[in-house]
């Protein structure tokens, strides 16, 4: 029999929220590469303890060992190269979300700045995408 205790933790684990999600990011040189590492870097903020983040320069063994607990794996690439995705595939992981800046109307530029209206537009996707899985 399942006590008050149980059952709420219960709940809280069936929560979106409360899934523990690693984002495996391209971190590029790019300004949508670059955009991955600043989405990377505000999802730990804004989830902590239920994100862990990975660069794909990382490498597959870092990647795997990120991956093995997570409930979720998100792949989030900057561009058509989907270097964050290439790496886990090395890894032997499958991400069951993979995103790409570029998809979400971001124009690759190695000159341009990264605008916080796209690091916004990027954890939103990243987000909307966690809560549907």
């Amino acid at each position: 029999m399942m006590g008050i205790v149980d059952a709420a933790a219960a709940a809280a684990a069936a929560v979106g929220d409360e899934m523990t999600v690693t984002l495996i990011t391209c971190s590029g040189l790019s300004n949508v590469g670059r955009l991955t590492t600043a989405v990377g870097q505000q999802l730990l903020m804004r989830r902590p303890g239920r994100t862990e983040w990975v660069r794909a320069q990382a490498g597959p063994a870092a990647i795997a060992v990120a991956a093995d607990d997570a409930d979720l794996v998100v792949a989030l690439d900057g561009c058509e190269d989907c270097c964050g995705s290439k790496k886990a595939a090395e890894a032997g992981v499958e991400p069951s979300i993979r995103i790409k800046a570029i998809d979400l109307g971001i124009v690759k530029d190695g000159r341009a700045e990264v605008k916080y209206s796209e690091i916004e537009t990027v954890i939103r996707a990243v987000l909307e995408a966690v809560d549907r899985a």
